[in-house]
């Protein structure tokens, strides 16, 4: 009756609307995201989108503080921000190596013919009279590289990062877990309770009874930090609870899984190293484009019209890699069967949501609106970009915030029992 209403209501839907919870992927706010969107927010002291550095003082005194926004009118940002941390590092050297060939005062400057570094680069580009914005935008960002890079190198993320995927594609178990904690004394808290946590969603038998003592004391976390883990099995909810007949509860139970929490995508390969990982976000849009979402774990609220599904199948740049690349390069042994575009030094090209901008973008098919709640991640932004240009239809987000790990898991600590006992709300 309200549709009568509503003028110009429209007569066929629009648009799929999927509503999901945290409890459909405790993985993927944990994990190590490898792109340079997620190692920034990861890993530098960032207060939101706001990234704070020092600039030379323009009198010649002690250095300034500038605040940048790392956001959408930054062209560099858009090009960068969902490739791989490698990838992103050997873009910006190519970017300057470009610039300072094209610029007579540069060579000057490079007067031995000598292959430089980026930072030294970086230096030579900021010394030149016609230094400008869109050079300060790209030296800010060789910065940003730098320093996420100097971190991975300081906390053995590679290492990490390999296991952590492991675990999750099944090829790790509570041997690797174990012999990790023992040998790397020197990995911070915050990372051997993500390890932890990752662990506990792959093996949540490994957690029962005095089991969950003996890790921790090995991974030598307290009894606070264990809230996270225990709270984090909590929201994954029971396989045996029960819902009453044509009502469905606020938790999803749709990946009752053994030891693998994601299978290698078939038909997919990816240049770089530790990007196998994807949330389980990108699989369930990928089912409901196909309408192939099972009803008894996604109830629908009303029959979808088929010819939301026609057509929008498509070939996809790869993300995933198939076996474990050599320990010293970030660079996947196995070569890539898609050529990557490069991209123009102004580094608007790249960005797949802004090449559909144009005419083309009325060309999409329909809108999918997914809404999270207890929080989205930096890995289900970047699925949702990638599946926008896949797909050819618009996927859109929203959630009730996008939280980083250290939020994540301060989020899981806080939480109480009230809280987490959600079992009777029904919808």
């Amino acid at each position: 009756m309200y549709k009568s209403t509503i003028p110009n209501f429209p007569q066929t839907e629009t648009c799929e609307f999927l509503i999901l919870d945290r409890s459909v992927d405790q993985i993927a706010p944990v994990i190590h995201e490898w792109t340079y969107d997620a190692m920034c927010h990861d890993l530098l002291d960032m207060d939101g989108n706001k990234y704070v550095h020092e600039v030379p003082s323009k009198t010649g005194g002690e250095p300034e503080k500038k605040e940048i926004l790392l956001e959408d009118h930054d062209p560099v940002w858009l090009e960068l921000r969902h490739a791989h941390i490698a990838d992103a590092s050997e873009r910006l050297h190519e970017k300057m190596t470009n610039f300072v060939a094209k610029n007579k005062a540069a060579q000057l400057q490079q007067r031995d013919g000598s292959e430089l570094s980026t930072r030294d680069l970086q230096k030579m580009v900021q010394a030149l009279p016609q230094y400008n914005e869109q050079m300060e935008k790209l030296s800010l960002h060789v910065e940003i590289a730098g320093k996420i890079n100097r971190i991975i190198r300081e906390l053995g993320l590679r290492d990490l990062g390999q296991l952590e995927q492991d675990l999750v594609f099944g090829d790790a178990g509570t041997k690797e877990v174990i012999n990790f904690l023992r040998m790397k004394q020197d990995a911070t808290l915050e990372n051997r309770l993500r390890l932890l946590m990752i662990y506990a969603s792959v093996y949540p038998e490994k957690f029962e009874g005095d089991k969950a003592s003996k890790l921790m004391q090995l991974a030598k976390v307290s009894h606070e930090d264990m809230k996270a883990v225990k709270n984090m099995r909590m929201l994954e909810g029971s396989d045996t609870r029960k819902t009453p007949s044509g009502s469905f509860s606020l938790k999803f139970d749709a990946h009752k899984r053994k030891h693998a929490a994601r299978k290698d995508r078939t038909g997919e390969e990816e240049t770089w190293q530790l990007f196998r990982f994807y949330p389980m976000l990108e699989e369930l849009i990928e089912k409901l484009n196909k309408c192939e979402l099972p009803k008894d774990e996604y109830h629908c609220m009303n029959e979808p019209n088929p010819s939301l599904h026609g057509g929008t199948g498509g070939q996809s740049a790869s993300l995933r890699i198939s076996q474990p690349p050599a320990p010293h390069s970030m660079r996947s042994r196995r070569t890539a069967t898609w050529a990557r575009p490069r991209n123009s030094d102004d580094g608007y090209s790249s960005d797949s949501i802004l090449r559909h901008a144009s005419g083309d973008f009325k060309k999409m098919g329909q809108r999918i609106f997914i809404f999270i709640i207890g929080g989205a991640t930096r890995s289900e932004l970047r699925a949702c970009h990638k599946l926008t240009t896949k797909l050819r239809r618009e996927v859109v987000l929203g959630s009730s915030s996008i939280d980083d790990p250290p939020q994540y898991i301060t989020k899981l600590k806080l939480l109480s029992e009230k809280e987490l006992s959600i079992d009777s709300i029904i919808i």
